[in-house]
């Protein structure tokens, strides 16, 4: 493939953007495009959510008859269904590009597992001659659905790119084109990664928190807390509340990063078991203190970082 310069692409962003699923995070960037003036094409498989787009968000259904007028087009659904989506449209997805660098429509997916999504859509991009770049939103909700999503929501969130393995130049045509098409929505920071490292870190940012917090309200003491939790119950288990369909496929497609950190933690909290049972008040003091040490060092990583 040769560079990648869409001449529809001016400062201030996309023309056109596509968007594949219309769920929080697919319903969020359609939301931000629009209020910013970008026409939407969309398309999702329920009816009643499509409905719901077109009354003020979406101006189109998207197609393969029609993405060639895109300068993005975002898949923001499962992992399997981003897949079977390009290759479905991959043929049009090459019919609309030019691979010897004039313009064509970049494709993005908001997937949070990479390894998986970016194999198999870097070979079809590749075979069919396309443009493909893995990405992951750093924001969301712990609800789903076109209903909550926000045209804020990525307003100050981190972005993170996986690009191909091309050379150079293009791999930074592409990370430009890809800044320059989600513009209008606000993202404040932008890091490159490869889909192996994604998916590691993300297995304990994003995943094994969900973990956690689905599992802690399955103690029996959970059914009489009402009246005796606030601030610290709150904050563990807001994201226990979950999409069950959604989380179970990107955690089995991340299964041995993701079964290493629940292994870890185990490990872990039975270090404090034992000196519960122990009554050991000292080993119990050394063993807060350093998760206070540790959790002190990031914050301060974090403000350097800043």
């Amino acid at each position: 493939m040769g560079t990648v310069r869409n001449s529809r692409v001016n400062a201030d962003g996309p023309k056109v953007a596509g968007i594949v699923g219309l769920g929080l995070i697919g319903g969020s960037f359609a939301r931000g495009y629009a209020r910013a003036g970008v026409k939407v094409l969309a398309w999702d498989p329920d009816g009643d959510v499509m409905g719901a787009a077109e009354m003020g968000t979406i101006e189109g259904v998207l197609t393969g008859e029609n993405l060639g007028t895109c300068d993005i087009i975002v898949l923001a659904c499962y992992p399997e269904a981003c897949i079977e989506w390009l290759e479905k449209h991959a043929d049009a997805l090459a019919d609309a590009t030019d691979t010897e660098g004039v313009w064509g429509p970049i494709v993005i997916d908001t997937v949070g597992v990479k390894g998986v999504v970016c194999e198999r859509a870097f070979a079809l991009a590749r075979e069919h001659g396309f443009y493909f770049v893995g990405a992951h939103p750093m924001a969301g909700t712990q609800y789903s659905g076109f209903a909550h999503s926000r045209a804020d929501l990525f307003e100050g969130a981190p972005l993170v790119l996986v690009p191909p393995a091309v050379d150079d130049a293009l791999k930074l045509e592409l990370l430009g084109q890809v800044r320059e098409m989600v513009r209008p929505l606000g993202f404040a920071k932008f890091s490159v990664t490869t889909a192996e490292e994604h998916d590691r870190v993300i297995a304990f940012t994003s995943q094994l928190a969900h973990v956690v917090s689905n599992a802690y309200v399955k103690s029996p003491t959970a059914q009489v807390h009402h009246g005796f939790s606030a601030g610290s119950y709150r904050d563990l288990t807001r994201v226990a509340h979950l999409n069950p369909k959604m989380w179970s496929e990107l955690m089995i497609d991340d299964a041995d990063a993701l079964a290493f950190e629940v292994d870890h933690l185990i490990e872990a909290l039975g270090a404090y078991s034992t000196a519960l049972k122990n009554r050991d008040r000292r080993y119990l003091e050394n063993l807060l203190a350093e998760g206070d040490r540790i959790k002190r060092a990031l914050d301060d990583e974090s403000v350097d970082e800043a």
